[in-house]
């Protein structure tokens, strides 16, 4: 294929056409609900930090809203994964499955845990974990000792498997949950990306043993700073808030503590925030889906670039509207970004694969090909909600 020419430009013209003039960031919170009026209310009972209404009522609608049984909320989606790990039972010395096309923290949560992290490829149809390639490299490099999946090199214990859904966009979570099954591999799900994702009608998150969510800033709802864990064990979620709460028992006025803790609880103050999210949530993942639906229009004569679009079967969030470069025309990744950026619409790449960063690099990996190409041939474009009227 022949690259376009001044494709740079074409990619900025595109754009344009439907955000408008620039500047416009990558993507940023709106607040267009209740916020005041819920953060008036928290500042006005002076309950600000780890204890308050807004706290419980917030998990209750990520409850709600999910389908899990339960929600832990916490102080971000790093902690909220760290927590989901140790109770999926990692240990100092194990091996976690993650993908190598991932933001650090999944990889961070995993050392958090003495844990050591072990790097997958991923799919060019999801950009999340290939469940088919993975199969068959577990096959050729793990054996069964004591009904525990064994690294034949390493000899650790490979204690979980951690599929992210890239952007937003569901993994193929049947193919990794039958993995799991087969191999007697713990499934967390980082949904840190996900928030009003769907696999098959089921919100991502709420497969695995534990699911984890973030709120960040620039996700599709944000707390400013927060996350929570999802599960359906009833058990689980007890223990998920007493770490997260330092461990403290019970007590009107004793600070006994009974293991190892973790200050992790969500403020109040941050709750009431995302409660008043919660309540726009739809709103959101309709005008990210027009925004994508707009985009797709404006890039459909544009050769060698597509949109990343939900998998089959899937009901996508749009958090990150996703352009996916042919791999003849992989070349124009970065003059794409630097025209985009000094014409005021931030574009970012994927991030860089976690093989290639230096804490990481002596970790065990599988052959990374798709992985490395994706890298090198991804563009994430403006997609704040607020960019279409509905």
């Amino acid at each position: 294929m022949s690259t376009p020419p001044d494709l740079p430009s074409q990619v900025v013209t595109a754009i344009r056409s439907v955000v408008g003039s620039g500047p416009v960031a990558l993507h940023e919170p709106s607040f267009n609900g209740n916020e005041w009026l819920y953060l008036k209310e928290c500042l006005d009972s002076t309950f600000v930090s780890s204890v308050g209404k807004f706290v419980d009522r917030f998990e209750h609608d990520l409850v709600k809203f999910t389908g899990a049984k339960h929600a832990v909320a916490v102080v971000n989606g790093t902690a909220a994964l760290h927590i989901a790990l140790r109770l999926a039972g990692v240990h100092a010395g194990d091996e976690v499955l993650v993908p190598a096309l991932t933001f650090i923290a999944t990889t961070n949560a995993v050392t958090y845990c003495n844990a050591t992290p072990h790097f997958m490829d991923s799919e060019i149809a999801t950009l999340g974990m290939d469940a088919v390639k993975l199969r068959d490299y577990l096959i050729s490099h793990t054996e069964r000792r004591s009904g525990q999946c064994v690294n034949r090199i390493t000899g650790r214990v490979i204690r979980a498997l951690v599929p992210m859904h890239t952007f937003g966009h569901p993994a193929d979570i049947n193919g990794l949950l039958a993995i799991a099954r087969d191999f007697n591999i713990v499934l967390v799900e980082d949904a840190a990306e996900s928030l009003g994702s769907y696999y098959h009608g089921q919100h991502t998150g709420t497969f695995g043993l534990l699911g984890t969510l973030s709120f960040n800033g620039n996700k599709t709802i944000t707390t400013g700073g927060g996350g929570a864990i999802l599960t359906n064990d009833t058990e689980l979620a007890r223990h998920a808030k007493h770490l997260t709460t330092t461990a403290k028992l019970p007590h009107a006025w004793e600070f006994r503590h009974d293991q190892i803790g973790y200050n992790y609880r969500l403020p109040n103050l941050n709750a009431a925030l995302g409660c008043a999210q919660l309540e726009q949530l739809p709103m959101k993942l309709s005008a990210k889906k027009a925004l994508f639906l707009r985009y797709q229009i404006a890039f459909q004569e544009l050769p060698g670039v597509r949109l990343v679009s939900e998998p089959v079967n899937c009901k996508g969030n749009y958090w990150l509207q996703t352009l996916l470069l042919d791999a003849e025309i992989a070349n124009q990744r970065d003059p794409i970004l630097r025209v985009t950026n000094d014409a005021g619409y931030m574009t970012r790449p994927a991030w860089t694969l976690m093989t290639e960063l230096y804490p990481f690099k002596d970790c065990p990996q599988m052959d990374l090909t798709t992985a490395k190409s994706l890298e090198q041939r991804l563009i994430n474009i403006p997609s704040s909600s607020h960019l279409v009227s509905q």
